[in-house]
C-alpha cells in the first residue's frame, strides 16, 4: 500500500522494560536504548492510500490517524509493535485489521492546523495535541537516539506472528514545539516530559504481511 503521512508528530517518553513486557507478545524482543525501553504516541494525517500502482480512491484515500508503539526485534529484524492504532476511517480500520492483523480502533478525531484531538469510540480514551516544527529538517544521525526511534523498516502483527516491510525515504526531522495531554491512550503511565520531533511529510510503502520464521521468534 502507498500512502504518504503528513503533520506527524513523535511524541517518546522512557518506560520500564520489566513494566513494558507484558504488553508485548513473548515472541519479540523488546529493544532499549540508554537501558530504557521507549513508548511513542504519533498523530498525523494520512494522504493518497492506495493498492500499489493504483490511484486513490477518492473519499477513502485520506484519514486522521493516532497509534501507540514501542521497538522491538524478532532475529535481527528490529520494528515496531503497535499497541493500538486510531484511525477516522471505518474502511481503513477494517482493512488493517483483516490484512495486517493489527489493532485499529475507529477513532472520532479532528485536527486544524497544529491541533489535532482524538476520542476512542466507546472507550474513556482521549488524546489532545498542539504541535508544530522548529528549525530546519535533519535526517538521524546512525548510532543516535532519533535514529532508533524512528528509522524502522518493518511492523510486526498478530502477536509477532506476522511481518511487513516499510520503505521509505530517511526521516526529514526537525525539533517540535508541543503540548499534549492523553487519557488511557497508552498501556503504561507516561511521566515525564516526552522527547518531540516533527516530520512534516514521508512518503511511505508497507508491503503485504509476510509470515515470521519460528525460530526468528524464539
Amino acid at each position: 500500500m502507498g500512502q504518504t503521512w503528513t503533520r506527524l508528530l513523535f511524541a517518546h517518553w522512557r518506560v520500564s522494560h520489566e513494566a513494558l513486557r507484558p504488553h508485548v507478545p513473548q515472541p519479540l524482543i523488546v529493544e532499549e536504548w540508554d537501558n530504557s525501553a521507549w513508548i511513542a504516541l504519533t498523530p498525523f494525517r494520512v494522504e493518497g492510500l492506495r493498492a500499489r500502482g493504483l490511484p486513490p480512491l477518492p473519499l477513502l484515500s485520506s484519514f486522521y490517524e493516532l497509534n501507540c508503539r514501542t521497538y522491538v526485534r524478532a532475529g535481527d529484524r528490529p520494528g515496531i509493535w503497535f499497541f493500538r492504532l486510531d484511525a477516522s476511517s471505518r474502511a481503513a480500520v477494517e482493512v488493517a485489521r483483516r490484512t495486517y492483523r493489527l489493532p485499529y480502533r475507529l477513532a472520532q478525531i479532528r485536527a486544524n492546523g497544529d491541533n489535532f484531538d482524538a476520542r476512542r469510540i466507546g472507550e474513556d480514551a482521549h488524546f489532545t495535541a498542539r504541535y508544530r516544527g522548529s528549525g530546519g529538517q535533519t535526517p538521524a544521525v546512525p548510532g543516535t537516539l532519533e535514529h532508533f526511534l524512528t528509522e524502522r523498516y518493518c511492523l510486526y502483527g498478530a502477536n509477532g506472528r506476522l511481518r511487513a516491510d516499510i520503505h521509505h525515504p530517511p526521516w526529514p526531522l526537525q525539533q517540535a514545539d508541543a503540548t499534549l495531554e492523553q487519557t488511557n491512550i497508552s498501556p503504561l503511565p507516561l511521566e515525564g516530559q516526552p522527547l518531540y520531533h516533527f516530520a512534516e511529510r514521508q512518503d511511505v510503502l508497507v508491503w503485504p504481511p509476510e509470515k515470521v520464521d519460528a525460530h526468528e521468534r524464539f
